[in-house]
């Protein structure tokens, strides 16, 4: 952990801004011109639902915040380079208002100019994005010389861009004494695993099933090494071969290490009153760094996943139009097995943290309430693909109203981590989200 910090710090990238069609079979498709309102009458009504209870936003809001925030990664991933000394990050204020934070620097005034151009409010800031990014090396070079009693407490770390300082997660917040370069810096409370819900009751049934899709959000069963679990399926796509194939968690795989052997995991649709037949096997399974699994289909249940759709499992689904990258304040929803749809805000991008013995590199966080079973689920903005539900520090609660009134108590408010889908895509070439 203390050696990788630094080296995890990575930027998130650009990402195609596509608009909301039907449900499809297509692995792609031309993007067209863009049309809020006519996005919005296709999302589902529990999506609306969540929209306006957890962000009290219209489905239009949702939708103009959400684009807003990719027009943000993109102008970010520009300036990040032209503007070196004054950058310091993009975010969405609570009101939907893009923003460019910028301190002094030698590059400053042409920042200005480029952000206003865009139509981006500017924000005076102490600390470019490189200063920032250099404490974080400080504090790596600052744990190796500590006792591994007080390294180890330093459970992760990212850059919090709206404050312009660093956020420090700690198993004991309150013993860690940081040296005096980061007295400015916040320390939190480090996220629990995510755990998927145990199963003793997953046996195989014969009986075929009526073909209905399998989308993400909905439910499954994985089995292995003599473990069951149930997790959410994640976004559907295919391989490198053109095969159907799910993205889901990579702790919701009980038997890791077969992945992709004849000993490899199984995957089993879940119905009402028990277990389906099985649907796949798990060809690859990340855990630390990235947190994801791949479920190859069957041949005789690959149709089931020829579809775009993210739902509350049974109900209507919105359908992905293509990819996005996580910016903070940016809007965004998932959908699980256990609590449907919740959304909330991205509150952090880019961030190294501990779960448990594993390291979650390159993931974001989230004021989203996520419960076991949701492991695996799909997250989105807009109508954009973004991450997988991977770690929640309120998954040990039965119901998102006790996990709210407890972290309130306590100071606090749920979080939900989760691998951003670019960083999967990127790691496996040929490996594609459906889109419509």
């Amino acid at each position: 952990m203390r050696s990788s910090i630094a080296r995890r710090a990575a930027v998130f990238g650009s990402a195609a801004l596509l608009l909301l069609g039907p449900v499809t079979a297509s692995a792609q498709a031309d993007p067209v011109e863009p049309g809020v309102s006519g996005q919005a009458a296709k999302l589902p009504a529990e999506l609306i639902d969540a929209i306006s209870r957890d962000l009290s936003l219209s489905p239009d809001q949702y939708l103009e915040h959400s684009e807003l925030g990719q027009k943000l990664a993109e102008f970010a991933k520009i300036a990040r380079t032209q503007f070196p000394d004054a950058f310091a990050g993009t975010w969405l204020d609570n009101a939907g208002t893009p923003i460019v934070g910028l301190a002094d620097g030698a590059d400053k005034e042409a920042a200005v100019a480029a952000a206003d151009k865009a139509g981006f409010q500017v924000k005076d800031v102490a600390q470019s994005e490189s200063s920032l990014q250099a404490q974080v090396k400080s504090l790596d070079g600052w744990l190796d010389t500590q006792p591994p009693a007080v390294a180890d407490l330093v459970r992760g770390v990212a850059i919090d861009i709206v404050n312009n300082d660093l956020v420090l997660r700690a198993d004991n917040v309150g013993g860690l004494q940081l040296p005096d370069f980061l007295k400015g810096a916040r320390v939190v409370q480090s996220p629990a695993t995510a755990a998927p819900l145990p199963s003793t009751d997953l046996t195989p049934i014969a009986e075929p099933l009526p073909a209905d899709a399998l989308l993400g959000g909905d439910a499954y069963g994985s089995l292995g090494g003599g473990v069951g679990l149930r997790c959410s399926l994640g976004f559907n796509g295919t391989d490198g071969s053109g095969h159907p194939v799910n993205i889901t968690a990579g702790h919701c795989d009980p038997n890791r290490g077969a992945a992709g052997t004849s000993e490899a995991s199984e995957a089993f649709s879940l119905v009402q009153g028990g277990t389906g037949p099985r649907i796949g096997t798990f060809a690859k399974t990340s855990l630390d760094i990235h947190d994801y699994s791949i479920i190859r289909a069957d041949d005789d249940a690959a149709r089931r996943f020829e579809n775009n759709g993210v739902r509350v499992p049974g109900a209507a689904p919105v359908a992905i139009t293509g990819t996005a990258d996580p910016v903070v304040g940016a809007p965004v929803c998932k959908s699980g097995l256990t609590t449907g749809f919740t959304c909330g805000r991205v509150t952090s991008v880019a961030q190294t943290v501990s779960v448990g013995e594993r390291t979650l590199a390159d993931s974001f966080s989230t004021s989203m309430c996520a419960l076991q079973g949701d492991s695996g689920g799909t997250i989105v903005t807009g109508t954009l693909a973004l991450g997988i539900s991977s770690a929640s520090n309120v998954g040990q609660y039965p119901i998102c109203q006790v996990a709210d009134v407890v972290t309130f108590v306590l100071g606090e408010s749920p979080e939900l981590f989760a691998t951003p889908i670019n960083e999967v895509l990127a790691e496996n070439p040929g490996l594609r989200v459906r889109t419509s």
